[in-house]
């Protein structure tokens, strides 16, 4: 039976491009005897915190999607509230849902195979954002959901670069797969009432991917099967589907017209 998400809180966390501290929980999760019971999102991409309206970032975009299932969504931003807070009032306005704000995150841009380009620090955020920042968030989580009659489910957005020699930084793609193994671990080991999955987006021309050269956008169009750069609707839509799949954990669920195969 499909997992129901109106009424649910879902709590999107992102990154950002600039080099700031991550911050860790604890978050303001409701109580667990608070009904209705409750949905953890956890989003570890750059999007987020570039977009105030849904069309440039897929965390602004995945929050709407969440609302218009009937989900309280909690917003997490880095660098800029302003925009953050366009994002949930947009959201509220449309959705009739309620919202909130927190922060925390980090990311980085370099040349991948140069060896002195990133910092034991930079390597170090990376590794506690796209790897122990899951762990740290799924503890937080960890009495809500086994409270709830029906668990809980979190999923972690990861990268095509965890599966291949690819992205932003050889630190994040290192981190990024260190994140997938730790997603099955934290499937084997936390059922059967939290479900675990990882979305793997392709190229999404966010403002962040936007930061790739046209050279380097039209590589990937034309080494992806399907000839284009990942959809960011479709990108979106997986999040929800997984949600409501209560059949599936520790699995990854890649989107990305076919680039990494």
């Amino acid at each position: 039976m499909p997992y129901t998400l109106k009424g649910r809180n879902v709590l999107v966390t992102g990154g950002s491009r600039y080099p700031v501290p991550l911050t860790f929980p604890p978050f303001p999760l409701p109580h667990p005897s608070t009904p209705p019971h409750n949905l953890y999102f956890i989003h570890k991409n750059p999007e987020l915190t570039s977009c105030s309206d849904g069309d440039r970032g897929l965390g602004a975009l995945v929050s709407s999607k969440f609302a218009s299932e009937g989900c309280n969504i909690s917003i997490n931003y880095v660098t800029n509230v302003e925009r953050a807070k366009a994002t949930a009032e947009k959201i509220e306005r449309d959705y009739n849902v309620k919202t909130m704000i927190i922060q925390g995150g980090w990311t980085k841009f370099s040349a991948f195979g140069d060896l002195h380009a990133l910092s034991e620090e930079d390597w170090d955020k990376c590794w506690a954002v796209n790897c122990k920042g899951n762990m740290h968030l799924l503890r937080e989580a960890l009495p809500t959901f086994n409270a709830n009659s029906d668990g809980g489910v979190f999923l972690m957005t990861s990268s095509i670069a965890g599966v291949a020699v690819s992205g932003s930084t050889m630190a994040y793609s290192v981190s990024k797969a260190a994140g997938l193994h730790l997603m099955r671990c934290l499937a084997q080991t936390q059922g059967p009432k939290i479900r675990v999955n990882a979305i793997l987006p392709g190229l999404l021309l966010t403002e962040w991917g936007s930061q790739f050269s046209p050279e380097r956008i039209k590589q990937m169009e034309d080494k992806a099967v399907l000839k284009k750069v990942t959809n960011l609707e479709d990108c979106a839509d997986a999040f929800v589907a997984a949600a409501k799949n209560s059949s599936m954990t520790g699995q990854k669920i890649q989107i990305d017209a076919g680039l990494v195969i």
